[in-house]
C-alpha cells in the first residue's frame, strides 16, 4: 500500500478541496452494523424498511460520515491530521447502491494552534445527504 501524501499545515491555502467517491453495497452496510453494533433493522431488514417513510433499506448515517474521514486521513490533508470536532447535517438517506462523493474545502485557517476548519458534503446524484463542518489538528513541516 502506497502511503498518501502529507499536507503540512504550512502547505494548506483557504479555497483547497479534495474527494472521494464511494459506491454504497449491502455488504458495507452489514459490515458497519456489525462494526458499529448498530442493528436498527432499516439499515438490515427489508421487510421493516419497507414499512418507514424510506420504503426501503438504507445505510447508516454514521457510515457516510465515514467517508468524510477518509477524505482527511487518505488526501488532504492526509496521514498526520487529527479530527478535533464535526458537526453533520443529515439531508436525506443514502441508499444500497448509490454513490457518494465527499467532498472536503478548506474555509479557515488557525496558524496559532495549527488548526483548519472544513466544510464537508456528501452528495448522490448532486444532491446533498450530509452537510457539515469539521476542525482538524494539522501537522507543521518538520523542522
Amino acid at each position: 500500500m502506497t502511503t498518501p501524501k502529507i499536507t503540512y499545515f504550512e502547505d494548506l491555502a483557504v479555497g483547497q478541496e479534495a474527494s472521494l467517491t464511494s459506491k454504497v453495497s449491502e455488504a458495507d452496510i452489514i459490515a458497519f452494523a456489525d462494526i458499529s453494533g448498530d442493528r436498527n433493522p432499516v439499515h438490515l431488514d427489508a421487510e421493516y424498511a419497507a414499512s418507514t417513510m424510506f420504503k426501503e433499506r438504507i445505510a447508516h448515517g454514521i457510515q457516510s460520515a465515514g467517508y468524510i474521514s477518509a477524505v482527511f486521513g487518505m488526501k488532504l490533508p492526509g496521514p498526520g491530521a487529527i479530527y478535533i470536532s464535526q458537526t453533520l447535517n443529515f439531508k436525506a438517506p443514502v441508499k444500497i447502491g448509490d454513490t457518494v462523493v465527499t467532498t472536503v474545502k478548506l474555509i479557515e485557517l488557525f496558524p496559532e494552534k495549527k488548526r483548519a476548519k472544513f466544510e464537508t458534503v456528501c452528495t448522490v446524484n448532486g444532491k446533498p445527504v450530509l452537510t457539515g463542518e469539521a476542525l482538524l489538528m494539522v501537522p507543521s513541516r518538520p523542522a
